[in-house]
């Protein structure tokens, strides 16, 4: 506690805070947040591909269109005060917004849109594939993406509809960074990359303080936002990993809020007149993954069996109890296309026939990454117990965020416990990461989890996930995604197991924070602590 309040204390005098008695109650203009951001690798809108980086990015930028906190359901003008798309649905003309102007306060051009799109497309790190959809190349970028007085023409190639393309303009990678301040930092050809990684250029509602990796997040208004200025002064994400802690914190008043509580905690807290308890469905779905380049783990059967070794019930009604709910397929429950059967339970002897029957030699020892956190521990110590009465035995390899995260995407793990959360509001976004991939080679690195975990998904699988994408007709699409589920829920090395469900503890005076279902939807705008 001492350890923290020191800390706390340090990064208000970083961030120019004036200090009020920390031991009582935080700052009546400062909102503080425990959470676990471990699992950040970057920062920069080109490359970061985290959950909670996905937070920072949505609060520190814009985009042309986006999700605005006032309504997360209906797609707002960003940069971009209006749009128009021509007869042929192959090109959007966006009008920018005017007078709006960067935290550095350069302003807003269409050339700062069509250097932000580029670098994205050239830098090509984890988040680029949801732009390079478009048909967007390092060698077209300047002909698919061009510029008038205050106009951007996006032209784009691909057979699906308008509203497709808005959806992945209003992302993540698609937020507008601050060309002339990026270049004046770029090294070696980086575009700023590594600059941007501590550091931010955007005209989101937040400028970045201070920022070091699994310590901490400051985050300082921008008094000139367009949409006015937010209800605090600022913003301290505090690197809590244990719960606890995060929950004495609370009850102490040295944080507002904290986002890490287990089921337990939320319990203990609930009725507290210190405490309130804040609950918002999420759209991440976790799974287990058995990676392709094991031998050991290709066998079909093996597959099968595991998705009846998973003690759904169990665990959703004790320690996951108001925090997952059973879910079973890709796309999240809720949303258009959702598969919403849960065929599978918790079946041991079934599991046993279907390996026995189909000759597995058993027993079979696996590495497990896991992110060390509640609840990724806690779920892969169940599944160790209930996959070993099988003959299937987990060895769990704790890590952080990150570590997980990064041997994850180099295709190094054995099994894998992780979470996946769409990149934009549309079910080709979880269908191409679960039932596309159609180059498997080492070499062609693809941010989806079929690629990562070495899945050469049958060819006729990849193509009914590119016919739905391009189907016109709304109903008849969201049945061939629910098909597509159908096939991923009984033949991959996927099993999915729940979907989450976010509880939110916070001080009572805290109003305004919306958290919508994905990180991209978490916004700090509309807090108000008065």
């Amino acid at each position: 506690m001492k350890i923290f309040r020191q800390a706390v204390m340090a990064a208000m005098i970083s961030s120019a805070i004036p200090l009020t008695s920390m031991y009582a109650a935080t700052p009546a203009d400062v909102l503080v947040v425990a959470q676990n951001i471990d699992d950040i690798v970057a920062i920069d809108p080109a490359q970061a591909y985290e959950f909670s980086s996905g937070e920072l990015v949505t609060n520190l930028y814009d985009r042309l269109v986006q999700y605005e906190p006032e309504d997360l359901e209906t797609l707002a003008g960003g940069l971009a005060s209006e749009w128009s798309v021509d007869e042929a649905a192959k090109t959007i003309t966006f009008t920018m917004r005017d007078g709006v102007t960067f935290h550095s306060g350069n302003p807003v051009r269409p050339q700062d849109v069509l250097f932000s799109f580029k670098r994205v497309v050239v830098l090509e790190k984890a988040p680029a594939f949801i732009l390079t959809q478009l048909g967007w190349t390092k060698d077209n970028i300047d002909e698919m993406v061009t510029l008038g007085d205050n106009t951007v023409t996006i032209k784009y190639e691909g057979d699906f509809s308008p509203n497709f393309v808005l959806n992945v303009l209003a992302s993540r990678p698609a937020s507008v960074v601050d060309e002339v301040t990026v270049m004046e930092h770029e090294t070696d050809g980086d575009l700023g990359n590594g600059w941007l990684n501590a550091n931010t250029a955007g005209s989101g509602p937040f400028k970045l303080r201070v920022y070091r990796p699994a310590e901490i997040a400051t985050l300082d208004a921008n008094p000139d936002y367009f949409k006015g200025a937010p209800g605090v002064s600022s913003v301290i994400i505090r690197h809590v990993a244990e719960a606890a802690t995060q929950q004495l914190l609370l009850e102490s008043s040295d944080v507002d809020m904290a986002k890490n509580l287990t089921p337990d905690q939320i319990g203990s807290l609930e009725g507290s007149d210190a405490v309130k308890i804040e609950t918002y469905p999420q759209a991440a779905v976790h799974w287990i993954s058995f990676n392709q380049k094991v031998d050991a783990l290709t066998n079909e059967a093996l597959w099968e069996a595991s998705r009846y070794l998973v003690d759904y019930e169990g665990m959703t009604e004790t320690f996951l109890k108001g925090q997952m709910q059973v879910h079973q397929a890709f796309w999240p429950s809720g949303f258009p296309g959702a598969l919403e059967e849960t065929p599978f339970t918790y079946d041991p002897e079934k599991a046993k026939q279907i390996l026995a029957d189909a000759g597995v030699e058993l027993p079979i020892s696996v590495t497990m990454d896991v992110i060390n956190s509640t609840p990724f521990t806690d779920i892969a110590q169940s599944l160790q117990s209930t996959f070993a009465d099988a003959g299937i035995n987990f060895e769990i390899l704790p890590g952080t965020g990150a570590q997980v995260i990064t041997k994850y995407r180099a295709r190094t793990h054995e099994a894998m416990l992780l979470y996946w959360g769409p990149d934009f509001m549309d079910p080709h976004s979880n269908a191409k990461a679960f039932a596309y991939n159609a180059d498997n080679s080492d070499d062609k690195y693809a941010s989806t989890t079929t690629w990562r975990n070495a899945w050469a998904v049958p060819e006729e699988m990849n193509q009914q996930t590119l016919a739905a994408l391009a189907e016109p007709d709304a109903d008849k699409r969201n049945e061939m995604y629910i098909d597509l589920q159908k096939q991923v829920q009984e033949t991959s090395p996927f099993v999915i197991m729940f979907q989450a469900v976010k509880q939110v503890g916070m001080a009572p005076q805290v109003e305004g924070f919306v958290n919508g279902a994905t990180s991209d939807f978490v916004f700090y705008r509309l807090v108000d602590k008065n």
